[in-house]
């Protein structure tokens, strides 16, 4: 592609660049067609990882995956980052990194930072990459996050100053080491669309743990240590890494039976996991895990929507609330997650400051059971006919193998009282991520996978008038409720906002959350690292894995 915003600057790094991509290129030794090159059962010194995880884009203004993220948080820099094993931030490429006024958060960065192409890493890069993602604002990436950043301004190759609307934000720090923070080459990437993979790649536009050395989407991803890395999580243990991408668990399961597969994350099926837990030859670790399940219901297309025949806001209620009385989490995590998962009845899971349970205490029997009584009743009283018909759909390769099974008891706990008949349809992620921004579902399945470890990642993206999910929710005391909360100093002032917007949300059921879920990582004997990569932080790196 054409170089966008070429500086004279970049000129003086070339010579190395080229360089340092021939010795990249070198060290790879041409391993990353098939991935036989190394680990498992091929005999050499790269680690074979194996997800049933999709890709998205590694562009980091079109994606909000975990998926896309996990790519990204190999071989992309962040001006704040999360040690392994800790939830704090700390400066990664930075130098240091301080509020220097109320409204002004001020990134110093270190000197000679530069991208493995041999381009100087500098302050315009990092206000290109933060004003890129702004404009483009892709409904599928994570701008909205950066919901209360007005301006950036790079003063020098080495200052950065981030203009908040708002004054003492209390989460923009930990929203640098999120999606919406990784570090781009602005003579590789587009000012005002989405890059291409292929171009990304080509460019050697990384400048985190690992580059990229091959890469064919979904399918196979070569990573090679990166040497001029400077940031807070150090040089890899392992320099070479193969993920391989499965379209079935078992598939999956098999190569780490075979021996063909050192470490598999995300996604195998409950009864793979407890069937591997008495394999001599694995370890299944479990980890510290923020990932939630929940409906999302479209407030134009849902029924009683906005924009349907029917509209009528109170039956669009009734039908919600309906839903939340019907669901059995405990049969849910039982039967279908046998325990992997927990049932979940807040909108900000157990452990985390602020966690409270209202859709225990409003919805179903009052102590986390259906209650078929009080849905009919809640529809009757709002007029609603009976069966109402929904239409709910699920990815049938995103949320792990299990999904069909979930969505299936889900649809049959809907129906049993013949309070609901339920269209339940299907759809793979790469499709279904751009078909759900776009009204299509009325209501879908969603899972999280935290961006940071506090109560605003729960409730930012969701609950905002602009929100991520895009479902047309609005409500203005929760939307100033949550920019309150995220400048409230004060700890204990702070969670009573917290736990105030989550009475409000759960009378409003935009969302139904229902389960909660930690980490599993099955490894090889003779891998260590893996406690190291399920940490509190919830970012799942390859850096820390090693062969014992």
């Amino acid at each position: 592609m054409t170089p966008v915003g070429t500086s004279g600057r970049r000129m003086r790094a070339a010579t190395a660049g080229i360089a340092a991509t021939a010795l990249a290129l070198t060290a790879c030794g041409g391993g990353g067609d098939d991935g036989d090159s190394g680990g498992g059962s091929g005999g050499g010194d790269a680690l074979i990882i194996g997800t049933t995880d999709v890709i998205t884009t590694i562009d980091p203004a079109g994606s909000y995956d975990n998926g896309s993220f996990a790519v990204m948080n190999q071989v992309y820099p962040f001006l704040m980052n999360t040690t392994y094993g800790s939830p704090d931030v700390e400066p990664d490429i930075a130098e240091s990194a301080e509020f220097t006024s109320p409204t002004q958060y001020t990134v110093t960065l270190k000197d000679g930072l530069t991208f493995a192409n041999g381009n100087e890493l500098t302050s315009s890069d990092v206000k290109f990459s933060f004003d890129r993602m702004v404009a483009i604002d892709d409904p599928n990436g994570p701008a909205s996050l950066l919901y209360n950043l007005a301006s950036v301004d790079a003063p020098d190759d080495t200052t950065v100053v981030f203009n908040l609307t708002s004054p003492d934000d209390q989460v923009f720090p930990q929203i640098l080491s999120s999606p919406a923070g990784p570090i781009i080459d602005e003579d590789v990437f587009a000012a005002d669309a989405l890059t291409p993979d292929a171009e990304i790649v080509d460019g050697d536009a990384f400048a985190g743990p690992y580059t990229i050395t091959s890469y064919e989407q979904n399918d196979l991803i070569s990573y090679e240590a990166n040497p001029d890395y400077q940031g807070l999580l150090g040089a890899p243990k392992t320099s070479s890494i193969n993920v391989r991408y499965y379209a079935e668990a078992s598939n999956l399961k098999l190569d780490v039976e075979e021996g063909a597969v050192d470490v598999a994350f995300r996604s195998l099926s409950a009864t793979d996991i407890d069937d591997l837990r008495g394999n001599d030859e694995v370890e299944v670790v479990d980890g510290p895990g923020g990932e939630i399940r929940y409906i999302v219901f479209n407030f134009n297309t849902q029924p009683y929507g906005a924009t349907t025949p029917e509209a009528d806001p109170a039956r669009a209620l009734a039908v919600r609330q309906a839903v939340a009385h019907l669901l059995d989490r405990q049969e849910i995590a039982d039967q279908v997650y046998r325990g992997t998962y927990t049932p979940l009845y807040s909108f900000v899971p157990e452990g985390l400051t602020g966690a409270t349970t209202p859709l225990q205490e409003q919805y179903g029997d009052g102590q986390g059971g259906a209650d078929p009584d009080r849905a009919a009743q809640v529809l009757q009283a709002a007029g609603v006919q009976t069966p109402v018909q929904l239409s709910l759909q699920y990815s049938n390769d995103h949320y792990g193998p299990s999904s069909g099974d979930e969505y299936a008891l889900i649809k049959d706990q809907l129906e049993a009282t013949g309070l609901f008949t339920v269209d339940l349809q299907t759809t793979e992620w790469t499709q279904y991520s751009e078909q759900r921004t776009a009204d299509v579902y009325p209501a879908y399945q969603l899972g999280w996978f935290p961006d940071y470890s506090d109560a605003d990642n729960y409730l930012t993206p969701f609950f905002l008038t602009e929100n991520f999910l895009g479902n047309h929710y609005a409500n203005q005391q929760v939307n100033d409720l949550i920019l309150q909360q995220a400048t409230t100093a004060d700890p204990a002032a702070r969670q009573a906002l917290i736990e105030q917007i989550q009475d409000l949300v759960a009378a409003d059921l935009s969302t139904v959350p229902y389960l909660q879920g930690a980490q599993v990582a099955v490894v090889r004997t003779g891998v260590t690292g893996a406690e190291d990569t399920l940490d509190a932080s919830f970012k799942f790196r390859y850096g820390a894995l090693s062969r014992g």
